[in-house]
C-alpha cells in the first residue's frame, strides 16, 4: 500500500525533471504554455510507481483515495494519484494507456470544460479519469452519449477499467424498467444518453406529484429528486455529467425541449381526426399560386382569400359541423405545411405505421418524440397513417434546464471553438482545444460548385468511380435518407459496391462504419456517418492517401460540415476531405431561391471555379451563416420562454417541470 500524499510528493521530487518527450514537432511547447502541464508532467513520472503494484494493492490503493476524499482531502489534491492510477487500470484490463495530451483532456474535463479532440483521439477513454476522479466522492458520475448503443459499448468497454478500482458501473437503456433504472443510478458511474437522463428526471418529478398532497412545492425544493418520495425515483441528486458529443447535445438538441405527454381521446379529438383527413385530401386540389402562399425558408403557409373562399364552398364530412371555420382555415394550412415542407425520408420516416422524426443535426430517428402544434397529426394523414390524437403535457424541460442541475459539467466533441461563447454564455463552460497526439495529415480540397443537382451527381459519380478505381475507400456524406438511397441507386447502375448508413440502419451503424477504411470500400452515409466509432485504415490504404470523404451538401450548420471531414485523418493518418454543391441544394433553395436561379443563369452548363467560384462560394457561407444564426435565435427564444414559464410556476408555489 502507498503511503498519503508525503510519500508520492518525496518521490516525485527524486525524478529526474525531465520535458515532456512524448510531445514532438513543437507540440511540447503548445502543452508547456498550458497551466495544467506540469500535473501532467507528475502523472507521467508517477507510472513506476503503479506498475510493480498487483491488482490487489490497486483496488487496495482506490480504497485509501476514497477515504482520503471523506476525510476532507480535495479531488484537486488526489487527481495526479487517482488519473496514475486509472491510466495502469486501463492498460491492464483494455491494454490502453492515456497519452499525455489525453490526460491533458481528462484535466480539462475536471476543470469545468468542453474539450475540443480530433476524431480517433480517445475521448471514451479520456472521459474514464475525471469519471473515476469525482467517482470516489460517491456521488455518482453520468457519462452522456449520443445513442444507446454508444452508452452500452462504452460501459462494456470501459468498465473493466473501473472494476478493477472497486467501482460499480450502470448502463441506462430505454427498454429498461424503473427498477433497472434505479439499479443504474445507484451505480459509482452511469452510461446513458441524455433523452433517457432527462425523461427519468421528468418522470420522477412526475412521480414525485403523484406521491404528495397537495401537488405543489415549496421552490427550494425545486431540484431535488432524491430521497423525498422513496422508492417511486430512480435518480440520485446530480452531481457530475461528462456529455459526449457536447455540441450534439447542448446546441443542436437544444432546440426542441423535452415532453412527457399525456393521452386522452375526446369526442374533440373524433372531430379533429375527421379534419386532419379532410385536410390532407383537399390540399391536393388546391393551387399553390392562387389559394396559398409558402414561405420554404419558415415553412409556414397562409391561405389567401380565394382559397379560403374555396373552403368556404367545399362540404365537409360528417363530425366536423362542430369545428369552427377559423380552425378549419388552420387545418388546411398545416396539411400544406405537411404536403410541401415535410419530406419523407428527409424529415421523417415511417416505420410500422408510425412517423419517426428523423434528426436533422445527426440523421437518426427519435422515437417518441412528436411535433406539436397537430403538424405530426397532419403528416400521419398525408401518409395515410392511423392518426394519434393531439397530446397535453404531462411534464417538460429543456436541455439547457437540465443539465445546469450538475453541480459540475463537462464535455467533449471534435468541434467547440465556433460555439464557445454559447457555450460559455448558457453553460458557463469554456473551450480548451486539446493538441493531437500525431501531427494532423488531413488535406481539405477546393470545393466543386455546379448549377444543377443532376450535373453535381454526375461529377460525385465520377469522382467515386475514379477513387474506386484505385481502391481507395471513399465516405459519402448525404443529407437525408431520400438523398442517401438515390445516390446508391446511382451507384448500382455503374456496379460499384458499397454500403449505406442512414436511419433505417441505425442497429448496424457501428458495423457498417468500421469498414469504411478498407480498400474498395464505398460507404454512403447520412450526416450521423457513425460518430463515436473509429474508422480504421485498411492494409496499404494509407499509401493509396488514406479515406476520402466526399460531402455532396453543405448542411445547416458548419459544425456538421467539419464533423463529416473529421472523420478522415484520426491519429495521424492521411485523409482527405471534399465538398460537391449546387445551386439546387435544399440550404439555398430555402433561403434564397431567387439569387440561386439567377446564378444558375449565368453558369449554366459549366462547373464553377476561378473568380466566379469564389463570388459563388460567398453566396453559400452566407446561407449557411443565416442558418445557424435562425438556429441561435431560436435556442434563445426556448430559453427565454421557459424561464418566464418557470418563473411563473415558481411564483404560484408549484413545480416548474410539471404541466
Amino acid at each position: 500500500m502507498l503511503e498519503k500524499n508525503r510519500f508520492v510528493s518525496n518521490w516525485f521530487h527524486r525524478q529526474p525533471q525531465t520535458r515532456l518527450a512524448v510531445f514532438k514537432g513543437g507540440r511540447a511547447g503548445i502543452l508547456q504554455r498550458l497551466k495544467w502541464a506540469p500535473t501532467v508532467n507528475y502523472i507521467l513520472k508517477m507510472e513506476s510507481l503503479f506498475t510493480s503494484l498487483d491488482d490487489e494493492s490497486l483496488r487496495k490503493h482506490s480504497l485509501e483515495l476514497q477515504w482520503r476524499m471523506k476525510g476532507g482531502e480535495t479531488a484537486e489534491q488526489i487527481l495526479p494519484e487517482a488519473y496514475a492510477l486509472i491510466r495502469e487500470a486501463a492498460q491492464r484490463t483494455i491494454q490502453l494507456r492515456h497519452f499525455a495530451v489525453q490526460i491533458l483532456g481528462a484535466i480539462a474535463l475536471h476543470h469545468r470544460s468542453i474539450i475540443e479532440m480530433q476524431t480517433g483521439e480517445g475521448k471514451t477513454l479520456v472521459a474514464t479519469m475525471p469519471a473515476y476522479l469525482n467517482a470516489l466522492s460517491g456521488k455518482g458520475v453520468h457519462i452522456v452519449t449520443v445513442n444507446d448503443y454508444l452508452a452500452r459499448r462504452d460501459a462494456a468497454w470501459m468498465g473493466p477499467v473501473f472494476h478493477l478500482l472497486g467501482l460499480s458501473v450502470g448502463c441506462i437503456q430505454t427498454p429498461m424498467q424503473s427498477s433497472e433504472r434505479k439499479a443504474a443510478y445507484a451505480c459509482d458511474i452511469t452510461y446513458g444518453t441524455a433523452k433517457e437522463f432527462g425523461f427519468d428526471f421528468l418522470r420522477d418529478r412526475l412521480a414525485g406529484a403523484d406521491s404528495n398532497t397537495p401537488v405543489s412545492i415549496q421552490p427550494s425544493s425545486l431540484f431535488s429528486t432524491s430521497g423525498k418520495h422513496g422508492t417511486k425515483t430512480v435518480q440520485r441528486e446530480p452531481y457530475y455529467a461528462i456529455v459526449d458529443e457536447a455540441d450534439s447535445v447542448f446546441i443542436d438538441e437544444a432546440r426542441t425541449p423535452l415532453i412527457i405527454s399525456t393521452t386522452m381521446m375526446t369526442a374533440r379529438d373524433k372531430a379533429n381526426i375527421k379534419a386532419y383527413e379532410w385536410s390532407s385530401q383537399l390540399v391536393t386540389s388546391l393551387d399553390h399560386t392562387l389559394h396559398y402562399t409558402y414561405n420554404s425558408e419558415k415553412k409556414e403557409a397562409s391561405l389567401t382569400k380565394e382559397g379560403r373562399r374555396a373552403i368556404r364552398s367545399t362540404s365537409t364530412p360528417q363530425g366536423m359541423d362542430a369545428i369552427p371555420m377559423e380552425s378549419i382555415y388552420e387545418f388546411v394550412e398545416r396539411a400544406i405545411r405537411a404536403d410541401r415542407g415535410m419530406l419523407r425520408d428527409r424529415d421523417y420516416m415511417v416505420e410500422n405505421d408510425e412517423v419517426l422524426i428523423i434528426d436533422e443535426n445527426t440523421g437518426r430517428t427519435m422515437p417518441g418524440r412528436k411535433w406539436r402544434g397537430g403538424l405530426h397529426q397532419a403528416i400521419e394523414a398525408k401518409e395515410q397513417l392511423p392518426i394519434t390524437p393531439d397530446t397535453g403535457t404531462a411534464a417538460r424541460t429543456t436541455t439547457q434546464d437540465y443539465f445546469l442541475r450538475y453541480k459540475k459539467l463537462a464535455g467533449m466533441t471534435g468541434t467547440a471553438q465556433s460555439s464557445s461563447q454559447e457555450f460559455h454564455q448558457i453553460y458557463k463552460l469554456k473551450v480548451v482545444e486539446i493538441p493531437t497526439n500525431r501531427p494532423l495529415c488531413r488535406t481539405l480540397e477546393s470545393d466543386c460548385i455546379y448549377p444543377t443537382e443532376r450535373e453535381k451527381i454526375d461529377a460525385v459519380l465520377e469522382k467515386i468511380q475514379l477513387l474506386y478505381s484505385r481502391g481507395q475507400p471513399v465516405l459519402v456524406g448525404t443529407p437525408s435518407i431520400e438523398k442517401s438511397e438515390h445516390l446508391s441507386s446511382m451507384l448500382e447502375k455503374v456496379n460499384i459496391p458499397h454500403s449505406v448508413l442512414n436511419a433505417k440502419q441505425h442497429e448496424q451503424e457501428a458495423d457498417i462504419i468500421k469498414m469504411a477504411g478498407q480498400p474498395f470500400s464505398v460507404t454512403i452515409a447520412t450526416n450521423m456517418a457513425g460518430r463515436g466509432t473509429d474508422i480504421r485504415l485498411g492494409k496499404d490504404v494509407e499509401k493509396l492517401g488514406g479515406l476520402f470523404v466526399l460531402i455532396t451538401e453543405r448542411h445547416d450548420s458548419s459544425r456538421i460540415d467539419r464533423q463529416l471531414v473529421g472523420r478522415s485523418g484520426r491519429q495521424g493518418d492521411p485523409g482527405t476531405g471534399q465538398f460537391f454543391i449546387s445551386l439546387d441544394d435544399d440550404l439555398v433553395q430555402a433561403l434564397d431561391p431567387e439569387k440561386a436561379v439567377r446564378l444558375q443563369r449565368t453558369y449554366r452548363g459549366k462547373k464553377l471555379q476561378g473568380i466566379p467560384y469564389f463570388r459563388v462560394r460567398n453566396f453559400f457561407d452566407k446561407c449557411q451563416k443565416k442558418r445557424e444564426q435562425d438556429h441561435f435565435q431560436q435556442r434563445h427564444a426556448l430559453m427565454k420562454f421557459e424561464k418566464q414559464r418557470r418563473e411563473s410556476q415558481e411564483n404560484m408555489g408549484l413545480d416548474p417541470f410539471l404541466a
